[in-house]
């Protein structure tokens, strides 16, 4: 369950930020739907940073390096992706205004936490890598906290757990503390070093 109402203030990327530093972010009710919600959900997903699972069948998949992986190089892209109607899902929260919002906010940090927002793939496999070579830029950079919003079975397998809204909020207070650096790891990292990065944080083999 998430408590939800409607702004009572003009969103800026800068109200934004703070809402983000407070546990809350904006939806809409769909991509017609001009309003904007805050949500506050009581309970979150997280992906521990230091506990990130890579199944072994991705492991090979990542050392065959099937795909070139770009970083902040299409923003409006992935946007259009994000919101684009698919099998089983023909709605999104994505409207206007959050694209305007967000293309404002992409330059713009947190700390040491990272808010994953939304995702989409194309082709097999596609965002299962793009998610770990995600996780090793973030521990390279020393961010502390990936928050997924919500759990699914997709970010379940790489070690995605819900904690209660109090919990996340001590999360959050701690990776606040931190600076992050999302660039400190090359932008053409080699595969082998994406998962030495990710599964030496784990402490995996």
């Amino acid at each position: 369950m998430a408590a939800r109402e409607r702004p009572l203030l003009e969103i800026t990327p800068q109200v934004l930020l703070k809402a983000y530093a407070c546990g809350i972010f904006p939806m809409a009710e769909s991509a017609d739907d001009p309003q904007l919600y805050w949500i506050e959900p009581q309970a979150r997903g997280v992906l521990p940073l230091d506990g990130v699972t890579v199944p072994s069948r991705l492991r090979r998949t990542i050392r065959q390096q099937p795909y070139d992986v770009s970083v902040d190089i299409d923003f409006e892209g992935v946007i259009s992706g994000c919101a684009a109607s698919r099998p089983g899902r023909r709605s999104t929260w994505i409207n206007n205004r959050i694209r305007s919002l967000y293309r404002e906010l992409h330059r713009l940090a947190l700390g040491g936490a990272f808010f994953g927002e939304s995702m989409f793939s194309e082709v097999r496999d596609a965002s299962k890598v793009a998610l770990v070579y995600l996780c090793a830029r973030l521990i390279e950079g020393g961010f502390v906290m990936l928050d997924t919003q919500f759990v699914t079975d997709h970010l379940r397998q790489f070690g995605t757990i819900e904690v209660e809204k109090g919990e996340f909020h001590r999360h959050l207070e701690r990776a606040l503390k931190v600076e992050g650096d999302f660039f400190r790891l090359d932008r053409d990292p080699t595969p082998a070093r994406v998962l030495e990065i990710v599964l030496g944080a784990s402490g995996a083999r």
